[in-house]
């Protein structure tokens, strides 16, 4: 279940993208000092890939739920997205941790912390890249989506009737 609600988000997001398009350069995220490293470039582009960087990332969340984050989006636990300094809201980031790969739109301003860190990650996000503390993972910009108060709320999941599945219409007995 948790599989699909994650790949049914990715679908969401990247088809956002499609959208709109601006260009990725802006800021965004905030957060929490957990301590760490500083960031650093990490590996070689393929070719037509943009360059993935290595980076510390940290997360927040229940400090800040029910609040507006820096682009105009409602904190709760779900949210999918993160923060950064110079990428615009809306500007969508492959990450990678640990053999799993989300891609999130920016969502907020940060992080502020003093440890380096160069990502600021949803409590959903770092839940659904597997991440339980500060740790280093790899990003890169992937798109663009249009910043809209619901970027980064999780799709809504379609509840049928107490119908036995029907979707509605008669049934021939």
């Amino acid at each position: 279940m948790r599989t699909v609600l994650h790949k049914t988000a990715l679908l969401m997001l990247l088809a956002t993208s499609a959208c709109a398009a601006m260009p990725a350069t802006s800021a965004l995220a905030g957060g929490v000092n957990t301590g760490g490293a500083s960031s650093s470039p990490a590996t070689t582009p393929t070719a037509g890939e943009a360059p993935r960087r290595s980076a510390l990332a940290t997360w927040f969340g229940p400090g800040f739920y029910g609040r507006r984050t820096a682009c105009g989006q409602l904190l709760t636990p779900a949210v999918l997205g993160l923060a950064n300094r110079t990428l615009r809201c809306g500007t969508l980031v492959s990450i990678t941790y640990r053999g799993r790969r989300v891609t999130l739109p920016v969502i907020d301003r940060g992080p502020y912390g003093v440890n380096g860190a160069r990502w600021d990650l949803t409590f959903g996000a770092a839940r659904a890249l597997g991440m339980a503390d500060t740790a280093r993972i790899a990003a890169r910009v992937v798109g663009s989506a249009r910043n809209t108060p619901s970027l980064g709320q999780p799709p809504a999941v379609h509840v049928l009737a107490s119908t036995g599945g029907a979707t509605g219409g008669t049934s021939a007995g």
